[in-house]
């Protein structure tokens, strides 16, 4: 059974639970450094961003009943790959560096918003 979690108003749903039997799939929508209101936060500031983004996947995955050890895989979009030691430096707080996920990175042109400077979408498996 799937269950389709905080469908937002632009016709998508923030994450998804997939019933596995012992387990549960939770697939987040890419995370972006938006405030409750739609802004943009950390203007021009990669790693206030960057903390925004994991502040708000812990935040789901605590939602969906886990915690960041969780995350299985982690697909990263960045407008500047030169930003990447400050990524790992601000992911490497959120992650099990002991067992971290699989991970991939890529550079985009930009965002649906200009200032926004990375996304980061997660997957996860939560035992029940």
């Amino acid at each position: 059974m799937v269950k389709f979690k905080d469908i937002a108003a632009a016709g998508y749903s923030k994450y998804v639970e997939i019933d596995l039997g012992a387990s549960k799939m939770v697939i987040l929508s890419g995370q972006v450094a938006f405030d409750a209101d739609g802004n943009t936060v950390g203007k021009d500031n990669f790693e206030q961003q960057a903390e925004h983004i994991f502040q708000s996947i812990k935040s789901i995955m605590e939602k969906a009943g886990g915690g960041m050890e969780n995350v299985v895989k982690l697909t990263n979009y960045v407008t500047d790959v030169a930003n990447l030691p400050v990524f790992r430096k601000v992911r490497d707080r959120y992650i099990n560096l002991a067992q971290p996920p699989a991970s991939t990175t890529m550079e985009v042109s930009q965002f649906v918003k200009p200032d926004l400077l990375l996304e980061v979408e997660a997957t996860a498996i939560i035992s029940k």
